[in-house]
């Protein structure tokens, strides 16, 4: 794979974003000396070298009452290295979908003849395992279940990954219509990682297009939801910093993978607003402006990367109501973060009030938010699911 090298690189206390990189070739071909005049804008990273970090990597899949067919697109767009953990939380009922991904799943994995994990996320196991190692956080008030919401599935799915020793872990949405898009997004992960100066890294797809179709195909830059909550993050850094940047253009990445050695010190916010989060644990816990306790990790610093893909994301249209709640829940961790400005909130209330996402006289909730699972007693949560973990496999013996 061929991508641009690092133009520019914002520094927000020991945080390092870089400026978008685009993709300039999805296959750079067999291994040879890089000309020196390309080497000043141009990274290749080999496919020897792509593979090393795929071998490390965890996959994991939130999904919830999605269309087979295009779970069955996804799961075989990830590279064979990858373990694949899909955390399903789809209905049980009279029609058993939980039952069906499982089944795809190991028909799959049969026929590929590689591994994966599949659980479903109220599964009585996890919530006893959870609530034994002291992570009550995802768990609803009787502390039996673990509570609805794609964050609580993408922690579950990064618990599995670490107790399945894997040091990189990324996540992919169930509803996307291209295996080539989600093949890619796993590409630019690895290549994220192994250009990375840091063990605390993290990479963000930024989608080249978000096609809609509307009697014919047109290929929108961005989204709504994306382009407003970029602002609002992008406000409150600029406040802090007193220079204007518009340097966050990834801020709703559903797309997005960690090295877990920094996946498992953040703090998820529950619903939509997992992703903005992330970005504003980091701001708060490393950006300088509020007292650091981890300075370990302040001593590496910590990089993000943002990659343009080749392939557009094109998804399940879900309507103006889910892009309201998308935007709501976003926008209100901003405006609850401690680093938020007057200013800022100011405008998150205006950007809510003009696309009816809130009322006047009214403000955004502040978000749930679970506690990074490095707070959680892992031997503990490990002990038990390891007694469990063949009866989650895709692959049977």
């Amino acid at each position: 794979m061929r991508i641009e090298k690092q133009r520019y690189t914002e520094r927000f206390g020991s945080i390092k974003i870089n400026d978008v990189q685009k993709v300039l070739e999805l296959d750079s071909g067999r291994w040879a000396d890089l000309p020196l005049k390309e080497e000043i804008a141009v990274v290749k990273i080999e496919e020897d070298v792509i593979k090393h970090f795929e071998e490390k990597m965890a996959i994991v899949i939130p999904i919830k009452n999605e269309k087979l067919k295009l779970f069955e697109g996804v799961i075989s767009g990830v590279p064979h290295e990858c373990l694949i953990i899909v955390i399903s939380n789809s209905e049980r009922k009279e029609a058993d979908r939980f039952n069906m991904e499982r089944d795809t799943l190991e028909q799959f994995c049969h026929f590929t003849q590689r591994q994966a994990l599949i659980i479903h996320q109220k599964d009585p196991v996890i919530a006893q395992a959870l609530a034994q190692a002291g992570y009550t956080d995802l768990l609803n008030k009787g502390g039996k279940v673990v509570r609805d919401g794609k964050s609580e599935g993408m922690v579950i799915g990064l618990l599995v990954a670490m107790l399945a020793q894997k040091e990189y872990v990324g996540f992919v949405d169930a509803d996307n219509y291209f295996p080539g898009a989600v093949w890619e997004y796993v590409k630019c992960y690895a290549t994220g990682f192994s250009i990375s100066q840091s063990p605390y890294t993290m990479v963000r797809i930024l989608w080249r297009y978000k096609p809609k179709v509307s009697g014919e195909i047109y290929f929108r830059k961005w989204g709504r939801v994306s382009e407003t909550t970029n602002k609002c993050l992008n406000s409150l850094i600029s406040a802090k910093t007193g220079f204007e940047t518009d340097i966050i253009k990834t801020a709703n990445a559903g797309e997005h993978a960690a090295s877990v050695k920094l996946a498992k010190i953040l703090p998820y916010a529950s619903g939509y607003a997992v992703e903005p989060q992330e970005l504003i644990s980091l701001c708060e816990d490393f950006g300088g402006v509020l007292p650091t306790t981890n300075q370990k990790v302040a001593k590496y610093g910590i990089e993000i990367f943002q990659i343009e893909s080749r392939n557009p994301h094109f998804h399940e249209e879900r309507g103006t109501v889910h892009l309201q709640e998308m935007l709501l829940q976003g926008l209100g961790t901003v405006y609850h973060s401690s680093l938020c400005d007057e200013e800022t909130k100011q405008m998150i209330v205006k950007e809510l009030l003009a696309q009816r996402a809130l009322k006047r006289g009214e403000e955004p909730a502040k978000p749930h938010i679970n506690r990074p699972p490095s707070k959680i007693n892992i031997n503990s949560f490990s002990n038990l699911m390891a007694e469990h973990l063949d009866s989650y496999s895709a692959l049977k013996k």
